[in-house]
């Protein structure tokens, strides 16, 4: 799957190619949210698919940690990362901040998403816990 297969393609004011801009929503702490450390071979995508199902929700966790680096799916190894428990507030909010031209189909029609057991923790990760 390419990262920006569901985001549109526009024209600038010289007629060339370029991806419309993507607003993300702020995303608001859970005391029902998870937290795990990384470990070697964790990716943002691959956590999406462990917790939610679907590993195009990669963005929900990489904004949820909005404190790393954003220009890469591998946080560093030993980072405590915040799983949101629950994204579908975090979708709703991305649907109305972005034109529907801008929203993934996937986004569009995911209104469930499943969630592991708790004490799962990310990849292999450590521990998990930790308050805010």
């Amino acid at each position: 799957m390419r990262r920006y297969s569901n985001i549109s393609i526009i024209k600038n004011t010289d007629n060339k190619n370029m991806y419309q801009t993507v607003r993300y929503p702020e995303i608001g702490r859970s005391f029902e949210d998870i937290y795990v450390y990384t470990t070697i071979g964790d990716r943002f995508d691959t956590l999406a698919q462990q917790y939610y199902g679907d590993s195009s929700l990669w963005w929900v966790i990489a904004n949820a940690n909005g404190n790393l680096n954003q220009d890469s799916l591998t946080p560093p190894i030993g980072t405590q990362l915040r799983i949101p428990s629950n994204p579908t507030p975090t979708l709703s909010a991305f649907k109305n901040i972005n034109p529907p031209s801008t929203v993934a189909s996937t986004v569009e029609t995911s209104n469930t998403v499943s969630t592991p057991s708790s004490g799962v923790s990310g990849g292999g990760g450590g521990a998990s816990g930790g308050g805010y």
